[in-house]
């Protein structure tokens, strides 16, 4: 941290007053994202420890920005270190503008001008700003190649279809998977791959796009981000939404190249199924493999998409296996009852020490509700409770005693009854709620448990319920 302290005074001359981690080690990058700030100066700092792939954002970043592309300014680095400061481009992604923007299938018609503006720019990126990109600095491969499409197509086989309990004859879907990839790569490829084109990477600062992630960019076929973006699963877009983008891309796009049309679309479905693909192997090494449980809710809007395309689109080269196991998937009582879990809003309850540090919200939200319990009595302060938790009877009911915990306890419950309430009407699927203490031992952990009490049982909602300090001393 102290070096991102550094870089930041020394860029804006004046000394950081405040430091918010924003997304932790969020997802698979294991980047630390934390926002600095001082007076009207903000900035967002970034740690991690691959010195390629940070070099490959801080270049890319300048590049683009030679194109006059809407990319974050990147104000100071220390590659040492593995830190680098860039612009704070806000907290409004284009996923939670879309969010904001809907009932259901209903999209407003701000969110669909908002993803118009992004495919009007996406040819900028592969065509304009991809003619003198130096790709030599792409990592872990310069070009979504042979090898590229073998990862991801071996992720999906042995991280989704695996774990899921997918039955399959290997060979003959390695056999499909060497269908798919000489097909994927007979398409025109010599343009540049932003690779992670997906609503979470897109901020809208004054409602204009600005691009995130483009780190693992390399050189590949313009089908494959565009696809992207469109069957970004938890984005779930509509079918004729998906169409009026892609033809407002294309058309976009013709102002670039000579475009066949035809041709474009002869490949595009089969980068729409590598992508997916892709996504599904990483939800399920998140999921299955590492047991974090929310990337699995992006699973049932992922089986969506694969069955509209099972009835809406045969692609130009046979993979019977393949389309097999998709079947086999949409048949999977394992992964059906994803998708009824998926319906529900998870409310994640969290007790902690302040002393330790905030807490940690892997879902991407940025952490919800924190409540400050250090005001309410302190039963640690007795000797009689001191190797108690806020779980044992003689600490709840000394708490329950307590006119001021009830009092706390009723606001708390107002609010997260409206959030609850309204995250429910909006389609939201996380909630976080903390509860923080001096010891993270007795009054956090009490308002924990009761909290859980009155939200387990109520209908469309699952309760994770965590003691962290609690678990640190099980260890």
């Amino acid at each position: 941290m102290d070096v991102l302290k550094n870089l930041f005074e020394r860029h804006f001359q004046t000394p950081v007053e405040q430091i918010v981690p924003l997304q932790g080690e969020l997802g698979g990058s294991g980047r630390k994202i934390i926002r600095l700030a001082a007076g009207r100066q903000s900035a967002i700092g970034i740690l991690y420890g691959v010195r390629e792939e940070n070099v490959a954002f801080l270049e890319f970043s300048r590049h683009f920005r030679k194109h006059a592309l809407p990319v974050p300014e990147i104000y100071a680095e220390d590659l040492s270190q593995g830190a680098y400061l860039e612009q704070d481009l806000g907290d409004t992604s284009l996923f939670e503008f879309l969010s904001k923007n809907r009932t259901g299938e209903s999209i407003a018609p701000p969110a669909v001008e908002a993803y118009r503006k992004v495919v009007g720019v996406l040819p900028r990126f592969q065509v304009e700003a991809g003619r003198d990109l130096n790709y030599k600095v792409c990592y872990p491969r310069n070009s979504f190649d042979r090898q590229s499409i073998s990862w991801d197509l071996n992720y999906f086989k042995y991280y989704f279809l695996r774990l899921a309990g997918i039955p399959f004859n290997e060979q003959a879907l390695e056999d499909d998977f060497g269908r798919l990839t000489r097909f994927l790569l007979s398409a025109p490829h010599d343009y540049f791959l932003y690779r992670d084109f997906q609503s979470r990477n897109v901020m809208l600062p004054g409602g204009e796009p600005y691009f995130l992630d483009y780190q693992g960019g390399r050189k590949g076929a313009l089908q494959y981000d565009i696809a992207s973006l469109l069957y970004d699963a938890k984005a779930d877009l509509p079918p004729e939404i998906r169409q009026q983008l892609l033809d407002h891309y294309l058309d976009s796009l013709a102002g670039f190249i000579d475009l066949d049309r035809a041709a474009f679309m002869q490949h595009y479905y089969a980068y729409v199924y590598v992508r997916i693909l892709q996504a599904l192997g990483a939800y399920g090494f998140r999921g299955f493999y590492e047991r974090k449980a929310h990337f699995l809710q992006s699973v049932p809007y992922a089986l969506k998409n694969l069955r509209w395309l099972l009835h809406n689109v045969k692609v130009p080269v046979a993979l019977p296996t393949l389309m097999a196991a998709f079947n086999s998937m949409l048949a999977s009582e394992k992964l059906q009852g994803l998708a009824s879990e998926a319906d529900n809003l998870v409310v994640q309850i969290l007790s902690f020490s302040f002393h330790r540090g905030w807490p940690k919200d892997d879902s991407g939200n940025g952490g919800g509700f924190v409540f400050d319990g250090r005001s309410l009595p302190n039963p640690g302060r007795e000797e009689r409770f001191k190797a108690l938790t806020g779980r044992d009877a003689p600490v709840v009911d000394y708490l329950n005693q307590q006119e001021s915990v009830h009092q706390f306890f009723a606001s708390v419950l107002s609010l997260v009854d409206a959030s609850v309430n309204e995250y429910q009407r909006r389609g939201f699927k996380h909630l976080m709620v903390s509860f923080g203490c001096t010891g993270g031992q007795h009054r956090s952990v009490y308002l924990a448990e009761q909290l859980a009490k009155r939200l387990r049982g109520r209908n469309g909602v699952d309760v994770v319920l965590r003691h962290r300090e609690l678990e640190k001393q099980d260890e």
